[in-house]
């Protein structure tokens, strides 16, 4: 699926995948180079080669600890010290835990009343102090923290966050070669922009995609009106990963140069296709993980033959929540 048959800008602005290349130097030894898996069952029912990017066997069981150790290590040595702060539901929060940890500092991780409680557990676990608030007043109750001296680590409005995050899609691409197609989840749009200068850097003809809930799909009417949309209130959706009423202005900056289409999907598809992967594939993912997936079952990226990557963004679903929706979708008679 050549990028130009597809939609969406990108806009002429240049890409510089400098700042991700030095990532994955501060990088190497320190996360997983996770696996890239295939299943023939999926590829014959899709019609293309598929190519899947664990992230869900990264270090805190997402992608995000990529970004969060880039950011820490250079900030911490810019300030000489001190602490970090930030703002997420869990998986950035969990990476922010691990990565201070390393690095030796504290770490402080604002977090909504209603994030998973297996994430906010691992957070503690790893160490880092954890202040809940609603999830409206996140941003808030951290600038709080800011104010008092914490060195912000935005969980995706960064760009060392970006081009951290950038060197999953970068090794994909090292693993396997150029490909059509590379199909992303989005919530505040920190992966598919990383995703941007990986593709600029190794592949540059393939069209990238972003993913989101339905009603949650404030990066992809950002990307369409180039400007950032934000949502009257947090969404409500089983991907407890994608739910941001708002991307970054780097993000947009990066979407806007490098990703072809931006899609949606319901709920019960991201429900089937996580149970799809566990059936086909033995993984335990995340319903945000499975957004890729949920994406091509719908048709509404129809393939001949493509090679297509899927960034299989996390794994963080606690076993009675992921036994509760894999029944769910079973009870729908998939």
């Amino acid at each position: 699926m050549p990028a130009s048959t597809l939609p969406g800008p990108p806009a002429p602005a240049p890409l510089d995948p400098g700042p991700l290349l030095a990532a994955r130097a501060r990088l190497a030894g320190v996360a997983h180079r996770t696996p890239v898996l295939r299943s023939s069952a999926l590829d014959a029912a899709l019609g293309a080669e598929l190519f899947f990017k664990c992230e869900n066997l990264q270090r805190v069981g997402a992608f995000k600890f990529r970004g969060a150790y880039n950011a820490i290590s250079q900030r911490v040595a810019q300030a000489g010290g001190g602490g970090v702060v930030t703002h997420s539901s869990g998986n950035h929060a969990q990476g922010v835990a691990l990565a201070a940890r390393l690095l030796g500092v504290e770490a402080t991780v604002v977090m909504p009343h209603d994030a998973p409680p297996e994430k906010r557990a691992a957070v503690e676990g790893y160490g880092a102090r954890v202040v809940p608030c609603d999830a409206v007043d996140r941003e808030v109750v951290c600038q709080g923290f800011v104010d008092q001296g914490l060195t912000l680590i935005h969980p995706y409005d960064d760009l060392d966050v970006i081009a951290g995050q950038g060197t999953a899609s970068y090794e994909l691409f090292e693993e396997v070669g150029p490909l059509d197609l590379l199909i992303a989840p989005v919530g505040g749009g920190g992966l598919i922009s990383g995703a941007t200068l990986a593709a600029a850097a190794l592949s540059p003809a393939c069209a990238l995609v972003g993913v989101e809930p339905e009603g949650a799909d404030d990066a992809g009417r950002s990307w369409r009106e180039g400007r950032v949309v934000e949502l009257e209130a947090v969404p409500r959706t089983e991907a407890d990963g994608l739910r941001t009423r708002s991307i970054g202005a780097h993000n947009l900056r990066h979407m806007r140069a490098g990703v072809h289409q931006m899609l949606t999907v319901p709920d019960a598809a991201l429900v089937e296709a996580m149970r799809l992967v566990f059936t086909r594939m033995k993984l335990v993912i995340e319903p945000s993980a499975a957004a890729p997936l949920a994406a091509l079952l719908s048709g509404a990226l129809p393939l001949r033959g493509e090679r297509v990557g899927l960034l299989i963004s996390g794994g963080n679903v606690g076993p009675e929540r992921f036994a509760a929706l894999a029944g769910q979708a079973d009870a729908s008679g998939s």
